[in-house]
Parts: structure tokens; C-alpha cells; sequence
């Protein structure tokens, strides 16, 4: 049975893409920070094949458990970076302009978005190289684009998607993508546009086939849009590819 870690699965696309490759017969694992929301997998459908695990992922023992998990799994073969922070709120500004930003702004976001999944990606990489696995990391246009007040968030990104490529060039074993995913229908935007209708934009669960597609067809390693990718149908056994 594939394995897949997919950090962040209690909410938004996370959680979508948790519950869609349980349902395609994968053994998920799972993390989040709020224990009770992250329970919710466990009655839903093919919650036997959903693992979560709660905490932190910039905590060192929630890490460690990810590892035992993963290690009790046996294999590893597809490893998701999802979860993330957006940064500080400043006043009547939705984020922090990046003259107005702390050290300590820099270090919580740096941690979350970054360094938690460059030391997590190093923890598993043994398990998900000899898997001939997948690496993936939700980016964003962000890391790409500027925009005012988005600074640090977008550096982080760009850092992220970095980070991720630089596995794959570094490891010949694995294949790693840096994926954009366009603008949803989640918590994380409508903090983003606080008391705005962000009715318009797609649900997460409209994003996670063109992901599928993207491990079914699996290009090379490198940056990409998940609108760019044909949609597969959910229950297809399109992700068997991504174990190589």
C-alpha cells in the first residue's frame, strides 16, 4: 500500500487531498494543530487508511512522531508540504509592509513555511528516496508576483519552492514539484481579504484532481500550476505512478 505525509490535512486543501488518496487506497498521514478538527478524519470515509498525528510541525517531538509514523508505515511515497502561516497582522493593514517587519516577524513565518519542511523533507528523505517517491510543496503566485503587504509570506515561498527543487537536484531518487495551486475557497484566503466574499473562488476539492494528474503523468522535477493539468477524476487510480 503507497504511503502518503500530508502536513496541514485538517482544513482547506489539505484536508482534500488527505480524504481523496485515502479513498484511492493509500495509507495518508496526517498532521494538524487543532486536535479536534484533525479527529473529524477519523469518521469519515476510509478513515482506517487516514493516520493523523497532531502538533506542530516547527515542533522537534511532533516531527519525531511524523518519523515514527512513517517508520511504522515502512515506506514513504509521497510526502506533501501544505501547511503554512500567512504572517503578522499590523493594525488596520491585513499584513505587515516588509519595512515595518520584526526579526521576530521573519523568524515565525521563516520557520513555518521554510525550515519546518527543509528539516521534516531531510528526516524522511531516506524513506522517500527508497520509495523513488514524491516530493510536493503547495506554493503559491505569490512567490512569483508582488504584492504590497505580502512580502514575507511571498519570500517564504519562493524560499519553499527553492528548497523543494534543490531536494531533486541534490537527490536523483526522487522527483519534487513546487505547485501552485491558484486562489481557493479557504480559511487561509478569506483571512487573507478579512470580511470580503470569496464566494468566487474554486473549493479546494476542485484543485486536488489536476494535483492527481500532475502525480499521474509525472513530469519532471520543477515549478508548476495545477490549472495546467487536466483534471482527474477522484476514485481513478491516477497517483500509482508516484511511487515510481
Amino acid at each position: 500500500m503507497n504511503t502518503a505525509l500530508i502536513t496541514g490535512g485538517s482544513a482547506g486543501l489539505g484536508r482534500a487531498l488527505v480524504t481523496s488518496l485515502a479513498a484511492q487506497g493509500w495509507h495518508v498521514i496526517t498532521d494538524g494543530r487543532d486536535p479536534d478538527r484533525l479527529a473529524t478524519l477519523r469518521s469519515g470515509p476510509a478513515a482506517d487508511r487516514i493516520e493523523v498525528v497532531a502538533g506542530d510541525v516547527t515542533d522537534a517531538d511532533h516531527r519525531a512522531d511524523l518519523h515514527a509514523a512513517v517508520e511504522r508505515a515502512g515506506r514513504l511515497d509521497l510526502l506533501v508540504h501544505n501547511a503554512s502561516t500567512l504572517g503578522p497582522v499590523s493594525g488596520d493593514q491585513r499584513y505587515r509592509l516588509l519595512a515595518d517587519t520584526t526579526p521576530e516577524d521573519l523568524q515565525h513565518v521563516w520557520r513555518h513555511n521554510v525550515g519546518a519542511p527543509l528539516v521534516l523533507t531531510s528526516l524522511l528523505l531516506p524513506r522517500l528516496a527508497a520509495s523513488r517517491g514524491v516530493l510536493l510543496s503547495i506554493s503559491s503566485d505569490a512567490a512569483v508576483e508582488h504584492y504590497e503587504g505580502w512580502g514575507l509570506y511571498s519570500a517564504s515561498k519562493a524560499g519553499l519552492d527553492h528548497v523543494t527543487l534543490t531536494f531533486a537536484a541534490e537527490n536523483d531518487a526522487i522527483t519534487a514539484y513546487a505547485v501552485d495551486p491558484g486562489d481557493m475557497r479557504t480559511q487561509m484566503q478569506q483571512d487573507w481579504f478579512p470580511g470580503e466574499d470569496i464566494s468566487d473562488r474554486p473549493l479546494p476539492e476542485t484543485v486536488v484532481p489536476r494535483l492527481l494528474a500532475l502525480l499521474a503523468s509525472r513530469p519532471p522535477s520543477g515549478r508548476y500550476r495545477a490549472a495546467d493539468f487536466p483534471a482527474v477524476r477522484v476514485g481513478e487510480p491516477a497517483t500509482e505512478r508516484a511511487a515510481g
